[in-house]
């Protein structure tokens, strides 16, 4: 039985393909920490608004998200929208075409935000997604920006894809990616960027492991320096 840590929240944010979901989720496992996959959450806000048929209909969906209800269970394998296990829901091709354009609504990110804020006061936590450390969690235990080469990132993808029988290129896959940081970095609302006091983690050329053993390292040599000098 893994110790839970005592209550922290742990905020790591960085592009596409930069490891920082599996990491996390890793990180969450040794430590005993939930889970909280942030882009899992936009994708439960799109599934809301696909069974109550307000996929255009912005004001109707801001008053259904302000009233919906997300948790997660088993470390954040599981994701429940109003009780539901919608864990399968949100990965169906119909989420994946529309969870981008609902995303980028500054008054969805506004009540996400809330729910992400309400899920880490409930016990310690590792979030990541690409505005953790700078508007969800600015006050978090400890941060980390995760990145890598985009030539690595695209490697990964490419992989991933492949092993899923998807009919691509890597040169597409890069593409992609160079389009995706693109977006992420200059939308208007909640841009991808580093916190000033977050630890950045170049993950070219790691393992999962590696990456994984650091941050472990940082959080338990940090718990340490401050179990000390609370005693002196």
């Amino acid at each position: 039985m893994k110790k839970p840590v005592n209550h922290i929240k742990i905020a790591m944010d960085g592009p596409a393909g930069s490891g920082k979901s599996t990491v996390a989720q890793k990180v969450a496992e040794k430590l005993g920490l939930l889970y909280l996959d942030s882009g899992a959450m936009y994708r439960a806000v799109t599934v809301l608004a696909i069974e109550n048929g307000v996929e255009t209909n912005i004001p109707e969906l801001i008053k259904l998200v302000k009233n919906c209800h997300i948790e997660f269970s088993e470390n954040g394998k599981s994701i429940f929208l109003n009780s539901e296990d919608i864990s399968t829901q949100i990965r169906t091709p119909e989420v994946n075409t529309l969870v981008a354009d609902i995303a980028k609504i500054q008054q969805i990110r506004i009540e996400i935000v809330r729910h992400q804020r309400r899920i880490g006061e409930e016990g310690s936590i590792i979030a990541e997604g690409r505005d953790l450390t700078t508007i969800v969690f600015p006050d978090a235990d400890y941060k980390f920006y995760l990145d890598a080469s985009v030539k690595e990132r695209a490697k990964r993808r490419y992989e991933e894809l492949q092993s899923q029988n998807v009919n691509t290129t890597l040169e597409f896959v890069e593409e992609a990616i160079r389009t995706r940081d693109e977006k992420d970095t200059t939308r208007e609302h909640s841009p991808l960027r580093t916190s000033q006091d977050a630890i950045r983690v170049d993950t070219t050329g790691k393992t999962i492991d590696e990456v994984v053993d650091y941050i472990i390292s940082k959080v338990s040599t940090e718990n340490y320096q401050h179990r000390t000098e609370k005693k002196d």
